[in-house]
């Protein structure tokens, strides 16, 4: 831990002292580097404010049906994601389809983790090539098509069902402040990895998550897309994401994600449209859709014709609808209290990925199991009164005095709802 933290300072000394003389260089050298750096920011501007597409995901290497699938979408999207291991871990294979979606016109994000060796010769993931490496040099290669890295994948969702890339055990520590407090310590270091690679242009660093959005901000993600599966709540979970991004000063989308473990895998392309329409409205900035190619359900993998139409009439909507964007905003949230890490899925759904009487102290005048069945009935009750107009939030002494200005009324966890 010692060592781990000198580290981390050395490194960002060591980026303050090559940004200062960057900057010093540009400034003596020339005035006109300047005005080039400046036209860069504004054509940057002038990018798109909202991204829809769709993400090729999972262990198939085929770059050939990556490409196809690139082709099928082009014309009514303007954003792929590259989540294939075989693709993203092959610099060979990486190249051809970066290469092939600049080509296309879209803009792009690649799936990345930390290269981890457990052993001399056991790697969880082997790249022949150093990603940091390959991301500087993407962003100077792609210009501002490449909109970052896609970093690791639903910390929060695994921390809460203790999945095999949890961050921390949640019977090891005392209460909420300590689970905490590690998890966004442990989450930031993978993070980092891909957060100080930035040169000038934009450049975000993202996960798709289920639960723990406030956290996963804390530790360093740009935006989170918050999954639209299972029987989840839209409204409920647009409710979380948004709040934590909007209380952190951060970006933030929805993915469109599993809803059944077997054909038809996702929901119809009906439901898609609204879903995607809910997300314009409420102001993602990201609408994605999940692709698995493995499957031998549909050409394309899970999507089906009727989805794609759903993409394309979307696609219509938007472009003739730009001012939709966001019409949709939060006036009021509910406040959650401090470092309560309920998954929200249902009342008696796990607390930083344990039961509730793992942690035997008080959280004020409840105790976890009844503060739990509470704020699932509060929020239940506000969303049906508020709908869309609804956030959800965090109390946290370093927000606390944003979330008074950004909302006209705040409903906390401790009061009785009227």
């Amino acid at each position: 831990m010692v060592s781990s933290g000198i580290y981390r300072e050395r490194e960002k000394l060591k980026r303050s002292t090559l940004l200062f003389c960057f900057i010093l260089i540009a400034i003596i050298v020339s005035p006109l580097f300047l005005v080039a750096l400046n036209v860069g920011v504004d054509e940057q501007d002038s990018g798109p404010e909202f991204f829809v597409g769709v993400e090729y995901a999972y262990d198939n290497d085929s770059v050939e049906d990556c490409k196809a699938l690139i082709d099928r979408v082009k014309n009514f999207t303007n954003l792929f994601v590259v989540d294939s291991f075989g693709i993203t871990t092959d610099i060979n294979n990486l190249n051809e389809v970066c290469d092939y979606v600049y080509e296309s016109g879209l803009y792009f994000l690649v799936f990345f983790v930390l290269p981890h060796k457990l052993q001399e010769d056991d790697w969880i993931f082997q790249y022949n090539f150093y990603p940091h490496i390959w991301i500087s040099k993407a962003q100077e290669k792609y210009g501002d098509k490449f909109l970052g890295s896609y970093a690791y994948d639903e910390p929060g969702g695994n921390q809460l069902d203790q999945g095999s890339s949890r961050m921390i055990t949640a019977e090891d520590v005392k209460d909420y402040s300590e689970i905490a407090e590690q998890y966004i310590y442990y989450l930031s270091l993978h993070v980092e990895y891909f957060t100080h690679i930035r040169l000038c242009q934009d450049y975000t660093v993202l996960t798709a998550d289920y639960a723990l959005y406030w956290f996963d901000y804390k530790a360093g993600y740009d935006t989170i897309l918050t999954e639209f599966g299972w029987n989840h709540s839209r409204q409920l979970h647009v409710a979380l994401c948004r709040g934590a991004a909007k209380a952190q000063n951060r970006d933030w989308g929805v993915i469109e994600t599993w809803t059944y473990s077997n054909d038809p895998y996702l929901v119809s392309g009906d439901e898609l449209y609204d879903d995607l329409i809910l997300a314009y409205h409420n102001g993602a900035k990201y609408a994605v859709i999940f692709d698995y190619p493995e499957t031998d359900f549909s050409e394309y993998g899970i999507l089906t014709e009727e989805h794609f139409d759903a993409l394309e009439d979307f696609w219509n909507y938007v472009n003739t609808n730009p001012g939709k964007h966001g019409t949709e905003k939060a006036e009021v949230a509910y406040v959650l209290p401090e470092n309560f890490g309920f998954g929200f899925r249902n009342p008696e759904d796990l607390i930083w990925g344990a039961d509730a009487d793992v942690f035997p102290e008080k959280l004020g005048q409840w105790s976890a199991d009844e503060l739990a069945e509470k704020v699932w009935s509060d929020v239940n009750q506000l969303i049906d009164e508020y709908g869309s107009s609804l956030d959800i939030v965090y109390s946290d002494p370093e927000f606390n005095d944003d979330l008074k200005r950004n909302y006209k009324e705040l409903f906390f966890w401790n009061k009785t709802l009227n």
